[in-house]
């Protein structure tokens, strides 16, 4: 489970850095680098996802790591 709460960390990280450049230099590094295509779309669906897990674990990771 580990693995899973640092991946979804890194995720959240990308996708709070992209949206930190969108507002403050408007420039949007995950359509830069990926495009309009499927695959930019899959990278913005996993941040979400990684977010709504962050938020419906938060008590089971803070006890992950703190044991």
């Amino acid at each position: 489970m580990k693995n899973l709460d640092v991946t979804a960390a890194i995720l959240l990280v990308i996708g709070g850095l992209n949206w930190g450049m969108v507002g403050s230099i408007n420039f949007d590094l995950v359509a830069t680098l990926f495009g309009t295509s499927v695959l930019g779309s899959i990278v913005y669906i996993l941040v979400g996802i990684s977010a709504v897990y962050q938020i419906a674990q938060w008590k089971s990771i803070q006890r992950r790591w703190t044991s």
